[in-house]
């Protein structure tokens, strides 16, 4: 492993660098959040690299609200700071939906190949998150361009694909800032924080756990927990990895990709009428049951990588580690 290091103060002449030739988006902090923002001269001393995850999920970057299919614009290249560890794991599905098997969306394609990202540690965490409990870390080792640590005023970069090691590349970092390995201190914050999240979250069921509690009937807790649901879709808007859409065809032949969830009613509505997801509980329990039975059957991947966002989204106050803990301790 080739590590990198640069003073923050560098890093800051750096980002400017990139500029002038990409597009940069990166975490700025608001009042109680922090998001993804594209930066200028004039914001790069607000980028936030503590912290967790960033309200959008990485996935709006890639699969936008909205995407006119045909269109033939150039993209344009870009470079995004500041991706957590969960938002990364979603990847393993999304790329495997939309660029494995016989059909590869060009225009999900065209956006991952412009884009470079910065994977960055966790050194904070929200009462929510808990990606832990599913096999992940709150630091990046894979699906990012470059790992980014930021310890003791120096960040620290690790290039994990050939796209990174050549973009870092173009800085001549003196040799005598290259390593091997990260530094000790860097090393046990990781440790520690990777501590913390088990710590917090020891109750919460495992993936197999998870899916044998969902799988049982229970149509008595799902209907429950659906009576505070309002529909909104925002559990799935804001999930990292959920993916359906409609493809809509509107005026001079544009046809638009637009999101959708499937706690929206009518999501599974067919010819005549039918709909097989009709009863909101029906609905909810469906939400799981792709997350943790149907994705993992189909793409060899859970759909959840305990970001914790839908859980921070429910209008309905619906706690969807709550609902599991529940599921797995009914007959």
């Amino acid at each position: 492993m080739k590590v990198y290091r640069v003073t923050e103060k560098k890093w800051t002449e750096y980002v400017a660098e990139i500029l002038k030739e990409f597009k940069v988006f990166a975490p700025v902090k608001k009042e109680n959040s922090t998001d993804f923002e594209e930066i200028t001269v004039e914001k790069i001393g607000s980028i936030y690299y503590e912290g967790t995850t960033p309200s959008t999920p990485l996935k709006a970057f890639f699969f936008p609200v909205k995407e006119n299919v045909v269109a033939t614009e150039q993209k344009q290249a870009r470079v995004i700071l500041g991706v957590s560890n969960c938002d990364l794991a979603a990847l393993d599905l999304l790329d495997n939906i939309y660029l494995g098997g016989d059909f590869m969306d060009h225009c999900y394609k065209e956006n991952r190949d412009h884009t470079i990202i910065f994977g960055k540690d966790c050194d904070d965490l929200k009462e929510t998150c808990h990606c832990t409990s599913y096999g992940l870390t709150p630091y990046c080792e894979k699906n990012c361009d470059i790992s980014m640590s930021v310890s003791d005023g120096y960040c620290y970069l690790s290039p994990l694909s050939e796209k990174g090691e050549t973009f870092l590349g173009q800085f001549k970092i003196n040799d005598n800032e290259v390593f091997d390995c990260l530094p000790e201190k860097v090393i046990q914050k990781r440790t520690a924080m990777a501590a913390n999240l088990q710590s917090q979250n020891i109750n919460i069921p495992d993936e197999k756990a998870s899916r044998k509690g969902i799988e049982k009937e229970n149509k008595e807790l799902w209907k429950r927990h659906a009576s505070t649901c309002v529909s909104c879709g925002a559990c799935s808007m804001i999930c990292p990895t959920c993916h359906c859409f409609l493809l809509i065809d509107l005026k001079d032949f544009e046809k638009v990709k637009n999101w959708d969830a499937c706690q929206f009613a009518g999501f599974s509505r067919v010819a005549a009428g039918e709909d097989p997801l009709m009863k909101l509980y029906d609905r909810l329990k469906f939400r799981y049951l792709c997350k943790f039975v149907y994705k993992p059957d189909m793409f060899n991947a859970l759909a959840c990588t305990g970001c914790g966002r839908c859980i921070d989204a429910c209008i309905g106050k619906i706690n969807k580690n709550e609902v599991i803990v529940e599921a797995c301790g009914q007959g």
